[in-house]
């Protein structure tokens, strides 16, 4: 018998192009997401709202952890989290990814950014500040204009699934349709699979018990042949299970980084990015040894 993990995965395009001329091979590694919370509310308590230093600081640890690209969001996501006004978003969002910007062309640092929006009118600043990437975790299903902004703009796509305020029936069917839902609004924008990254969603809309399943279930997502990312750190549900803080999640998240790779996710987006690579770097040795 051979390993319980997966060696190999088809690809409907076998490079993703992040921005700045730098393309992604998938299937040769995982890759990992940095994350800088330019919000006051973030659920894991790392926020860097109006605190410049503090961003640039984290950019430089983010940079010297080794992640490939490094996602800015300035509106919390958070379950009850109250509506941020967008242009508080915006202002947030665009300071701060402006700033990255330059500290990493500064420090020479040939990193991609994301912005993490569900606006179009935040995502056209945000790319025009430097990022290069629009992460959706409403998978364009929200804003009419973001598909079409992307399209025009040649940026490249996360979009995620959200089960929030959906009805459910079969965990992965769920899932899958919304992604399909919105692979057809970027194929009506115009926007190639080329340029597509899909995340499914861990703890958008689902409880304890149905995000365990996905993560039981992360290889049926290979049916649709793009690379997926996956978002689980400091998650509640890791708090549910291991009874502890989001700071104290360290363990449970590395747990769920091992066995996404394991399962033969793309992406992970992660906060604790040193702890975190280390985790990537040693499954990676193991699940793709001849890569």
């Amino acid at each position: 018998m051979g390993p319980p993990w997966p060696v190999r995965r088809c690809y409907r395009h076998p490079v993703w192009d992040p921005g700045r001329g730098l393309c992604w091979e998938w299937g040769t590694r995982t890759f990992v997401m940095g994350i800088i919370n330019a919000t006051d509310d973030s659920f894991s308590g790392d926020g860097v709202a109006d605190r410049l230093d503090e961003a640039l600081a984290l950019t430089r640890e983010l940079v010297a952890a080794g992640v490939d690209i490094i996602d800015v969001g300035g509106a919390s996501s958070r379950p009850g989290a109250e509506p941020t006004p967008l242009e508080e978003e915006r202002r947030r969002a665009v300071g701060v990814i402006g700033a990255v910007r330059a500290e990493l062309d500064r420090i020479g640092a040939e990193l991609p950014i994301s912005v993490d929006t569900t606006w179009a009118d935040v995502a056209a600043p945000a790319l025009d500040a430097g990022a290069s990437v629009v992460n959706d975790i409403t998978g364009f299903r929200l804003d009419p204009d973001m598909a079409p902004l992307v399209a025009e703009r040649g940026a490249a796509a996360v979009i995620m699934h959200n089960q929030r305020g959906r009805p459910h029936t079969d965990l992965v069917a769920d899932v899958i349709a919304g992604l399909e839902a919105s692979l057809q609004i970027c194929a009506d924008a115009g926007i190639g699979t080329d340029r597509i990254v899909v995340d499914p969603g861990f703890g958008f809309g689902f409880g304890v018990s149905q995000n365990l399943e996905m993560m039981r279930r992360l290889p049926e997502f290979w049916s649709l042949e793009l690379p997926v990312l996956i978002g689980t750190s400091r998650k509640s549900t890791i708090g549910a299970v291991t009874d502890t803080k989001p700071g104290d999640r360290l363990f449970g998240t590395a747990s769920t980084i091992v066995a996404a790779i394991c399962a033969g996710i793309d992406v992970v987006r992660v906060h604790d990015a040193a702890e975190m690579m280390q985790a990537v770097r040693m499954t990676d040795a193991i699940v793709r040894p001849a890569r």
